[in-house]
């Protein structure tokens, strides 16, 4: 098992994970969408913002937990929905899931992830959320919705800022499609990476196979080396705030809107059934010229009140990133990459490693800043004037 005790921090994390996946996969990860402007913008719009903290507290009893939904969760953290980590390690999503349910927060699976809902549920468990890709076929994706409620994921978290697919550029430079295709680049970097050819590719084509996309419909399930994209059922281009409400009729638990960067837009949200809104711009992944979430927060923050609970995410990779979050209205954040980098790392290992710094960051900024509990965590401890 690669070390990770060595990782003092998440890039660090990224570092190793970077050496020990090919460079396709990598960099489907890690990087942004055509000039990458979205992706600095919001690492950015955090150093923007300055603490002001307050001493001489006793913080000697500090407690990073949050009441969300009904449940107390040991951190202000929740795993973003990111469906590369089982290609990243072998059965990453599985390593992703353990690893959250030990640090007591909750894990949220994709869509397009290789490990089923159902397998997910009954190995692991945990607190699990569910995110959907809605398709042109609304059959299909209430399809979806019915089998992660019968699996009990408590959650569906609806991504809404992906008409279209994002223009990332470089995974064409890199020979990198969906579906996967062998040639000559793509296989090259393969070759050059023997543990995670050895550990991760081989492993599966021993075993069970190349992997399938286990949570798309029946009709659209296939392996990741087969085509999806073009077939029309597959687009969600027409989606409409109609969806919403027909999502919200069919959902028993939590619905939440994720990708939502304008304050109309979670009014929409809340007005047509949503519980929660998810400020995102994707990782910097689809829209270039989008906003930092971090600088569209405290407006969205107003303009839902206490109708429903708002989550945040992109750009974070610090601790003090999630206290900032915090503190401009944010219930809790999703961590994407930063766990990512972990599970591809040293799979499970990686992941708490990643988690663990997290709570080793956050336990540290909240004591110098003089707060004992996430509620202390307000506006007045930052220093922050939005950019226009």
């Amino acid at each position: 098992m690669p070390r990770v005790d060595d990782a003092y921090n998440i890039f660090d994390l990224r570092d190793k994970a970077k050496a020990r996946v090919p460079k396709w996969l990598f960099e489907f990860v890690d990087r942004g969408t055509e000039d990458e402007v979205a992706l600095r913008n919001n690492r950015e719009a955090f150093d923007r913002i300055k603490l002001k903290p307050r001493v001489l507290k006793d913080v000697s009893g500090r407690d990073p937990s949050v009441s969300l939904f009904g449940k107390t969760h040991q951190l202000p953290i929740a795993i973003a929905p990111t469906g590369a980590a089982g290609m990243l390690w072998y059965e990453g999503e599985l390593a992703l899931a353990r690893a959250a349910k030990a640090a007591g927060i909750p894990f949220t699976l994709a869509t397009g992830s290789i490990t089923s809902m159902e397998r997910v549920a009954a190995e692991v468990g945990g607190t699990l959320w569910m995110q959907l890709y809605m398709f042109a076929d609304r059959k299909m994706s209430l399809e979806l919705v019915k089998r992660a409620a019968d699996a009990g994921f408590e959650a569906l978290l609806v991504t809404v800022d992906t008409a279209v697919s994002g223009n990332r550029e470089y995974n064409h430079r890199n020979g990198f499609s969906v579906p996967f295709a062998y040639n000559s680049r793509n296989t090259l970097d393969v070759l050059t990476h023997p543990r995670w050819l050895c550990s991760v590719l081989l492993h599966y084509l021993l075993t069970t196979g190349m992997p399938n996309r286990e949570n798309f419909p029946e009709a659209l399930r296939k392996k990741i080396t087969s085509g999806f994209g073009e077939q029309k059922a597959a687009r969600n281009d027409s989606l409409n705030w109609d969806d919403m409400k027909m999502l919200r009729d069919h959902w028993p638990g939590k619905l939440l809107a994720k990708g939502i960067l304008h304050p109309d837009d979670a009014r929409l949200a809340v007005a047509n059934g949503a519980d929660g809104v998810i400020v995102s711009n994707h990782g910097g992944r689809c829209l270039d010229a989008t906003m930092a979430p971090i600088d569209a927060l405290p407006e969205i923050v107003e303009a839902v009140g206490d109708r429903a609970t708002v989550i945040m995410d992109s750009g974070i990779r610090r601790g003090s990133d999630v206290v900032k979050a915090l503190a401009l209205g944010a219930k809790t954040v999703l961590i994407g990459r930063s766990t990512l980098y972990g599970t591809a790392a040293a799979g499970e290992a990686g992941a708490a490693r990643a988690i663990q710094i997290y709570r080793e960051e956050i336990g540290r900024v909240m004591a110098l800043c003089g707060c004992s509990s996430v509620e202390q965590l307000t506006r007045e401890l930052l220093d922050y004037v939005k950019v226009r």
